[in-house]
């Protein structure tokens, strides 16, 4: 094990020495004893999740105490340097992600205690009272919209609390909604994961775009199937494959197209619109020949929380109408706005103070084989509170309260009630921010790269599971795309594999990730207000996240090896 004396002490002319600590990724000069003990924090907070049954708090504590362990005992991490990492993603945590489930929260409440949600559970019933098909709008299309829009969270948020009010069980609305999150995630908030890929690695940004636009159309189309197999099973899955082909490649075939000839910013945007009408107009001239009505999870009858009582349609007034929609047409605007580059670079210069985590900042160096020269890490919290996605989430709420007849102190006691519900996520959300932060910092998520990074002619699938794990345990493609993006363009240059193409599949590999990240799991678990059942969610979607990780592993290996699936490789 490397001491703290290996350290590196540099001097400037009239300052003071200050301490750069290098990370060290095989502490034990054994890698399979180095990989097993950095897996020990994310393995001991899903156990304590998923088999234990302890709330999600606590197992997020659990994991983050082993990880600060791990972290200065075993590969010598400075004890001050590893607090603060911690604490930097608590901050993180709490804005933006924490900041966007306590406000989107806030407004589904306004919406049901008002009785408006009501209304918008019979609209969207009016389209088609099968529940397999709502669950193909909603959880994919409307989805995917606002993965492409805003992304860190809201179209769980926004989704799970929809199909939740429309009787979904729990279960159902927070696994599905998570399951559907997936396809559109390398592109999510206007193309973010991708531009950052491209800008900290040196990627070329369109090459890398139109790659990732050549791996997942193919499960944009499978994801739909998948998901309804997974609800209903696979005979009423059949009864409406024509809606469901509809759907997926109505959403495939524009995100290959926007992705390879336009840019990565608008790809979820567009082809989750496309997909919306084209579901809608087939409704209108096709319905399955049975109605599917259970809200609960094929084989799931009983899934630790009741089904809501199926909704009874009615009919309202077209003026009912209007006003139940708007708050979500405004929050759809709001989200949007946010979400534009020119939108957040002006907020940002009104107000968003940066803090550099002093101790931290630039103290931490990142050494070869990951980067080709020592690296420092910034440890930079930015305080954009005008610009986070949650404060336009906030503003809608706030109009559409107003549209919904609340008067200003209404809003105020609502939000209120609001914060003291979720008080216990956003606790579980900072604390699992501060175990991936400092697993980032530390090092021990990029001995877990390594271990996939030395797998030889086979690295084209294990590196895309790289991207799964990143994204499994840092809650976000972008994240996962600067931790391992630029491990995966150095393997790729000593393999003689195309660089656009594992860079892409850091991306691609990452979307299946993110239904088991904890994070997102909590913001389900709090849409649908089934708190202290993470562990029977996370129960739930993982085989289908390590399953759907697998395939495309296997898809990007034939495009590594295979023809004519090489031919689809950008060089």
């Amino acid at each position: 094990m490397r001491p703290l004396a290996y350290a590196h002490i540099y001097f400037k002319f009239n300052e003071e020495p200050s301490m750069v600590w290098q990370q060290i990724y095989d502490p034990f000069g054994n890698m399979v004893i180095s990989t097993l003990l950095a897996a020990v924090p994310v393995v001991v907070m899903l156990v304590c999740l998923g088999f234990l049954h302890i709330k999600a708090h606590i197992a997020a504590g659990l994991g983050l105490l082993s990880a600060l362990l791990i972290a200065v005992l075993a590969y010598g991490m400075p004890a001050e340097m590893a607090g603060k990492a911690a604490l930097l993603g608590g901050f993180t945590g709490l804005l933006p992600i924490g900041w966007i489930v306590l406000n989107i929260i806030f407004l589904q409440q306004l919406a049901e205690q008002n009785g408006s949600f009501a209304v918008l559970q019979d609209s969207l019933s009016g389209i088609t009272r099968d529940r397999r098909l709502q669950l193909l709008l909603i959880a994919f299309c409307f989805g995917a919209f606002f993965e492409g829009a805003a992304g860190f969270g809201t179209p769980v948020a926004v989704t799970a609390g929809i199909l939740i009010g429309l009787g979904f069980s729990p279960l159902a609305a927070s696994g599905l909604s998570l399951i559907a999150n997936t396809a559109p995630v390398a592109f999510g908030a206007l193309g973010t994961p991708v531009i950052t890929l491209a800008k900290v690695h040196g990627y070329d940004l369109m090459a890398v775009t139109a790659m990732i636009g050549r791996q997942l159309p193919f499960f944009s189309l499978l994801v739909p199937f998948w998901l309804i197999w997974a609800f209903a099973g696979r005979k009423a899955m059949m009864e409406i494959w024509p809606a469901i082909l509809v759907t997926g490649l109505s959403f495939a075939i524009p995100q290959y197209l926007v992705s390879n000839f336009i840019g990565p910013e608008l790809v979820d945007i567009i082809a989750a619109l496309v997909s919306m009408v084209s579901l809608i107009l087939f409704l209108r001239v096709w319905q399955p020949k049975t109605v599917w009505r259970s809200t609960s999870l094929k084989g799931h009858e009983t899934d630790g929380g009741e089904a809501q009582p199926e909704v009874t349609l009615k009919v309202h007034s077209k003026a009912a109408l209007i006003q139940a929609w708007t708050p979500w047409l405004i929050l759809t605007v709001c989200v949007f706005i946010w979400g534009l580059p020119s939108v957040k670079n002006y907020l940002n210069s009104l107000y968003a103070p940066a803090f550099p985590m002093a101790g931290l900042h630039n103290m931490v160096e990142k050494v070869a084989p990951v980067v080709s020269k020592p690296t420092k890490e910034a440890a930079v919290y930015t305080f954009n509170l005008l610009s986070a996605t949650g404060t336009g989430i906030l503003l809608s709420a706030l109009i559409g309260g107003l549209v919904m007849k609340y008067n200003p102190l209404q809003l105020v006691r609502a939000f209120g009630r609001t914060f003291w519900m979720v008080r216990y996520s956003l606790i579980t959300i900072v604390l699992m921010l501060g175990l991936g932060t400092l697993t980032r910092y530390s090092g021990t998520d990029t001995t877990l790269g390594l271990a996939f990074a030395n797998t030889g002619v086979l690295y084209p699938f294990f590196g895309t599971l790289m991207g799964w794990i990143g994204v499994a345990m840092t809650g976000s493609d972008t994240a996962s795309n600067v931790l391992f993006g630029g491990m995966q363009r150095v393997a790729a240059d000593q393999l003689g594999l195309s660089v656009n193409l594992m860079g892409a599949a850091n991306s691609s590999g990452g979307v299946m990730g993110k239904m088991i990240d904890a994070q997102s799991i909590v913001v389900a678990s709090t849409a649908t207000r089934w708190f202290n059942h993470e562990g029977d969610i996370l129960r739930y979607v993982f085989f289908h996240s390590i399953a759907l990780a697998c395939l495309v592993g296997l898809y990007v290996t034939m495009q590594a090896y295979v023809w004519p699936f090489t031919a689809m490789v950008v060089r």
